[in-house]
């Protein structure tokens, strides 16, 4: 039978590269709901100074900034790293203090009854997460350097002929998930587990979600099963697994973080950013990072195809975006000219 994991007493708050997983670095109390506001236990960087070498790409809308820097040079050449400043979001319960008391402010402009100014919070309040990448590799700094995207459009043969046999020979390691599944690691950060070998997973909060507030609350659902790598793979045989993903994942959401799961887009990636099969849960209102219509799948959706058809992702052309430089973009342009 499915368990919810018990509320651990702390929780870890991760320093890690997107995509990729890292120790936590601070312990914070958590709240009964799961979301908490932790006093951060004192930390350093893994390196000694940082010289920026290069802005990889930023987001104004994102409040987002990726840096690419050398590190440790007083002693030899430096190392490359990566450092990644992003705001994090206003957590309700405690923006009232940003304006009680005399806040430290600019006047910007005044007009009627509109004015604008700079305002100065206290540092409890001025928080930046920052997620480090060291020591990064070249493959690390193509990753994040902004590129041009493309729309592709992949055949069920496309895939068979070309995705497949490039995927395959790549090195692309999950071990990660694995220590997750085998409770090697993050052990304490599981919210809910169905342990069924065949049509079970682990659920746990992503990297991306600091949990101190529920705007943009992302957890992603791991299966147990392994050797299903993408919704490619999928077929009726795995619609006991995606419905219990989807059924018993709103209902430890809704009673962890007392979230409906009319206000969660449940969801999976193609492609997918590393190939064990996982599902996305996402606040609504949270227009998180792979949700646009070019990569994700409702899972819903998935199901219902599933029912219906039970090859329906064998034989459907499916549309992605992939950056300028992916060797994977050519192979397929080439595969569609012949």
């Amino acid at each position: 039978m499915a368990d919810a994991a018990p509320p651990p007493s702390k929780r870890k708050r991760e320093v890690a590269a997107a995509g990729e997983e890292a120790p936590g670095t601070e312990d914070q109390e958590a709240k009964a709901a799961g979301v908490g506001n932790g006093t951060p236990a004192p930390v350093h960087l893994p390196f000694s100074g940082f010289r920026v070498q290069k802005v990889l790409r930023e987001s104004a809308r994102d409040k987002i900034l990726f840096l690419h820097g050398k590190v440790n040079e007083a002693s030899g050449d430096g190392e490359d790293a990566i450092v990644i400043l992003e705001k994090t979001p206003f957590q309700v319960d405690q923006v009232a203090q940003l304006l009680t008391g005399s806040p430290e402010l600019q006047l910007q402009f005044s007009n009627d009854i509109y004015s604008t100014y700079h305002l100065f919070p206290p540092r409890q309040l001025s928080d930046v997460k920052t997620t480090v990448v060291y020591p990064a590799t070249e493959k690390h700094l193509q990753k994040y350097l902004r590129q041009d995207l493309h729309l592709v459009r992949e055949t069920g043969r496309d895939y068979k002929n070309v995705t497949l046999p490039h995927l395959e020979s790549q090195s692309l390691s999950i071990q990660w998930v694995y220590n997750i599944l085998d409770k090697k690691a993050e052990a304490d950060r599981i919210v809910f587990e169905n342990p069924d070998p065949s049509d079970g997973f682990v659920l746990i909060p992503d990297l991306k979600w600091n949990q101190q507030q529920l705007d943009d609350l992302y957890l992603i659902a791991i299966c147990h099963r392994r050797g299903i790598r993408s919704l490619r793979d999928l077929t009726a045989e795995h619609l006991p697994l995606l419905r219990n993903i989807l059924r018993e994942g709103q209902e430890a959401i809704l009673q962890r973080y007392q979230v409906k799961g009319d206000r969660l887009r449940v969801y999976l990636h193609y492609l997918p950013s590393y190939y064990h099969l996982h599902v996305h849960f996402t606040a609504l209102g949270f227009e998180a990072p792979g949700s646009g219509v070019e990569r994700a799948h409702l899972l819903a959706e998935v199901i219902e195809n599933l029912e219906r058809d039970p090859e329906h992702y064998q034989q459907r052309t499916l549309t992605f975006a992939l950056r300028a430089d992916d060797p994977l973009l050519r192979l397929l342009q080439e595969a569609q000219k012949s």
